[in-house]
């Protein structure tokens, strides 16, 4: 499933201040194979984690590229699923290593929407001249929507800014966050202590209305920010980075053995080549 939540400044006045801030968890099969975040592509210059699924091999949730391209997925709450669809994973991988522009690829994205199940896509350029956040959900309006003005922005398993309570709860804490003034590993710790608050958002009749279908126990799980059911919640917490010189952070927090106590967490650090 997934949850996402970021501050887009992509001109910010303080020199302490950054061009974004990005927390996010991935909820998925906690047996599923998958590889923790890691430089990869032709010279090494895209840093995600990749997806092992036999058949989606190299699909992705979240990843970034040293040429400042950016790209985000979750998918959308529906209980009945096409088994045929194509892999949603590889909307982000190959988005980042495409040459098209944020919106000319949720542009193309969308001409194809139907091959997929439901899904939101975040892509995103950092460069000197100019930063740019689009998005696109095929569940809603046709036309990528190019997100323009510097904010808080929420995303789950609905449309872009969808108020489920758990959005809401997690939008409110992530505010709360990133309005004080933390030296950057102060600011990561705070933003994966968010990332894993287990409390529930119940009851919240938009989520359980798009949710039919869904059992009482597992809508009740997927109200939290960290989802934890048996054999499938959150098992990887991403933080990124990007301050107003183009250095960015990027920190991932990942399950071990699937086991909900084991977790180890890496941390990059690079400059953009803008």
């Amino acid at each position: 499933m997934c949850i996402i939540f970021l501050k887009f400044d992509p001109r910010p006045a303080s020199k302490n201040a950054y061009r974004l801030i990005l927390a996010a968890n991935r909820d998925e099969v906690y047996s599923r194979p998958s590889k923790a975040a890691e430089f990869w592509g032709s010279s090494s210059e895209i840093l995600s984690g990749l997806d092992m699924e036999e058949g989606k091999e190299g699909g992705s949730w979240l990843g970034i590229s040293k040429r400042g391209k950016l790209a985000a997925l979750t998918n959308y709450l529906e209980a009945r699923q096409n088994p045929d669809a194509q892999g949603r994973g590889f909307l982000v991988s190959n988005y980042l290593t495409d040459n098209l522009d944020s919106l000319a690829y949720l542009r193309k994205v969308s001409s194809e929407a139907h091959l997929y199940n439901g899904f939101n896509l975040l892509t995103a350029e950092f460069r000197a001249n100019e930063d740019t956040l689009c998005y696109y959900g095929n569940k809603g309006s046709s036309e990528p929507i190019h997100l323009k003005a510097a904010g808080i922005y929420g995303l789950s398993n609905s449309l872009l800014e969808t108020p489920w309570r758990k959005l809401q709860h997690g939008k409110q804490l992530f505010s709360s966050v990133v309005s004080k003034t933390l030296p950057p590993d102060g600011l990561v710790q705070e933003l994966l202590h968010i990332l894993n608050n287990e409390e529930l958002n119940t009851p919240d009749p938009a989520q359980e209305s798009q949710g039919v279908g869904y059992s009482n126990a597992m809508l009740r799980a997927l109200s939290a920010v960290c989802v934890r059911s048996p054999g499938y919640g959150t098992r990887t917490n991403t933080v990124i980075l990007i301050d107003r010189e183009g250095n960015v952070s990027f920190t991932e927090r990942t399950m071990q053995n699937c086991d909900i106590t084991q977790w180890s967490t890496n941390s990059f650090h690079f400059r953009l080549q803008e």
